[in-house]
């Protein structure tokens, strides 16, 4: 698949299955990743992957976090937060390790990992896998951080699903009229 084709075509898909990327397709996906606009070569991403049985584990830690924001959580809803760990077989936690530079922000490092991020999207699709984008409050969850072994200062960009189209998404509209104003001065 050529790059303007899968950069314009990809969608989120409503459902992912198995298999995953894996081997050399998810080494293309890093790659990928590490190829986005990075201003100073601050390499400020940093990517966790989680696949087979340690997703039961994440699932747990996203049920304990909801505990934390929501102590009355019915167990319905606990379940349902588990089991967005299998929503796909490979989760890829993409996170900030901003640092300290005077002439790069800390907004352009952020923006370099949201690039990186969207870079394994389309790599993804582009190897015939889909792929999905979450964050939710789950991001921003200190206790989270440290139990992915992330420091206090890192930030959580997304967590990235990728695996196998089961349901494809919804095509959108490639409109730019409603977006785009010529500057004239």
């Amino acid at each position: 698949m050529d790059a303007l084709t899968a950069l314009t075509t990809r969608v989120s898909p409503a459902a992912l299955d198995a298999p995953g990327p894996s081997g050399d397709a998810l080494q293309k996906i890093l790659e990928a990743a590490v190829a986005a606009p990075d201003h100073g070569r601050m390499r400020p991403w940093r990517f966790i992957l989680i696949e087979g049985m340690a997703r039961e584990k994440f699932g747990t830690m996203l049920a304990e976090a909801l505990t934390r924001r929501e102590p009355t959580a019915p167990a319905g809803k606990l379940e349902a937060e588990r089991k967005k760990a299998l929503r796909a077989p490979l989760i890829v936690i993409v996170a900030a390790s901003v640092q300290s530079n005077a002439k790069v922000p800390e907004v352009e490092q952020l923006v370099a990992v949201g690039a990186a991020a969207q870079n394994m999207l389309v790599a993804a699709y582009a190897l015939g896998f889909g792929g999905f984008w979450r964050t939710g409050a789950i991001a921003y969850d200190p206790a989270m951080k440290r139990a992915l072994g992330l420091a206090e200062t890192d930030a959580i960009i997304g967590f990235l699903y990728l695996g196998t189209i089961k349901t494809p998404g919804q095509p959108r509209q490639n409109d730019t009229a409603s977006v785009t104003r010529r500057w004239r001065g």
